[in-house]
């Protein structure tokens, strides 16, 4: 057996979405097949790899100055090689190597498995290596070698099913810059969660841009449902929840393996954007204000305790008050579990950026913080509601500064985007155990409880 070359450390800063997240783990597991270790600090590393984000403007900025502050390394640091990838990357490849000369190699969207091949050319000073683009073709799925290195702490992963979309709303860049929606054949998502599962992994959180529409490329048909029952079957996975499910693809044979499978958590993330019927057709949306109010009861009906979360753009163009009105009217019926508000953000090459009417950026934000401060008096509210209840829980660890104190999710709560569950216990917990919690108290938007079994009520 040949001995691994060690090719030096790299330092990874992952932007954006828990999509790219995974593209980035697949980055570090492919290039630790090369011999490449994980640098502590972007201070101590000989490369560096950002992949970056350009959904909204935020985004792009925050991407924009990432790199800029990593090119102080690459000019005055110990760092070799500074590698840009991901959206940003795809979407403005040449304006970076022309603007900021420290970038040595920008990588496109569905090219991130070259990723070895430039860094190993870097370090050893290959020409061709220095101040490149490597683009693959849009409809292309990457497929890294290598096993996943995980950053999420080891209990959960997500488990991207699918790349790219076709819904082209028309705010969003993402088909311009990920491509057409490309469904995972099954027998590599199956191969990846059992890998996952092997290395402790009890909660896998299934993304895309759209999950919902799972095998329509490959099959014909959506097969999201029996992805999930195979994906039951897993030994060593405890949970399993669903992110990005756009409300008009939800169809009934996913609804009933949801409420039949137990491993299924009662969660369910819908991207309704907007509930005004006008707004709605202008963004590219295809629902309106009743067919979403049909899906969410129906839903609600067939899994009563299930948990909806969903996100909203305010002062989208041509925004009037009645319409974020009817938007807040809309909010107040529904009464979602979780709630998240984007302000609109004008993205050049979209249909949208050149749409009349204009809403100002500070109306926009006036009418995002009053979606958010409803949003909050509901979530008070329904978590008040669950005190008293017992809730199984997933541990994340003990909080930092706080003695005695563990944080925790339910089945309720996505990582990074919702609540917490914290837990008052002298007990030693492990990070992804599932523990019984009854809840003693609420907060805006996280639960304080006890464990079961120490609950001196119940004695």
């Amino acid at each position: 057996m040949t001995e691994r070359k060690n090719r030096g450390s790299v330092f990874f800063v992952s932007l954006g979405c828990d999509k790219n997240l995974t593209d980035t783990e697949k980055m570090l597991g492919a290039l630790h097949e090369e011999g490449w270790t994980v640098a502590a600090s972007e201070e101590e590393a000989d490369a560096i790899v950002i992949n970056t984000c350009c959904f909204i403007g935020d985004a792009k900025e925050e991407s924009i100055n990432t790199i800029l502050e990593m090119s102080e390394l690459r000019r005055e640091g110990r760092c070799r090689a500074l590698v840009v990838t991901g959206c940003l990357a795809q979407r403005y490849q040449q304006e970076i190597l022309d603007e900021i000369p420290e970038v040595d190699a920008v990588i496109g969207t569905t090219a991130f498995d070259r990723i070895a091949r430039v860094l190993n050319g870097l370090m050893d000073e290959e020409p061709s290596c220095t101040h490149t683009v490597t683009l693959e073709d849009l409809g292309r799925l990457a497929k890294p070698a290598g096993h996943r290195m995980l950053t999420t702490g080891g209990h959960y992963a997500y488990l991207k099913i699918a790349e790219g979309c076709g819904k082209h709303c028309t705010y969003c860049v993402i088909p311009k810059v990920r491509g057409a929606y490309r469904s995972v054949p099954m027998d590599e998502l199956l191969e990846e969660a059992s890998r996952l599962a092997a290395d402790g992994v009890r909660e896998l959180i299934l993304v895309a841009q759209e999950t919902t529409l799972w095998g329509t490329d490959l099959y014909g048909e959506k097969r999201l449902h029996v992805l999930l029952e195979k994906l039951c079957r897993i030994e060593g996975i405890r949970w399993i929840r669903l992110l990005y499910c756009y409300p008009e693809e939800i169809y009934d044979e996913l609804v009933e393996v949801m409420a039949r499978e137990p491993k299924i958590c009662h969660y369910l993330d819908l991207p309704i954007q907007h509930a005004n019927d006008d707004i709605l057709r202008r963004m590219g949306r295809r629902t309106d204000r009743e067919s979403l109010e049909r899906i969410i009861e129906g839903l609600r009906e067939k899994i009563p305790d299930i948990v909806l979360r969903t996100t909203l753009i305010s002062g989208f163009p041509g925004e009037t008050l009645e319409q974020h009105e009817e938007l807040m009217d809309f909010i107040d019926r529904m009464e979602f579990d979780r709630l998240g508000v984007f302000a609109y953000s004008r993205e050049e090459d979209t249909p949208a950026a050149s749409m009349p009417d204009q809403v100002p950026e500070e109306e926009k934000e006036r009418r995002r913080d009053e979606l958010m401060a409803l949003q909050q008096e509901i979530s008070r509210d329904l978590n008040e509601q669950r005190v008293g209840s017992v809730l199984t829980v997933m541990i994340e660890g003990k909080v930092t500064g706080e003695e005695d104190v563990w944080a925790a999710r339910s089945r309720g709560d996505a990582p990074d985007v919702d609540g917490y569950v914290f837990i008052h216990t002298g007990a030693q917990l492990m990070s992804g155990d599932l523990a019984r919690v009854k809840i003693t108290g609420a907060g805006d938007y996280d639960l304080t409880g006890v464990l079961e079994d120490e609950d001196e009520s119940a004695e």
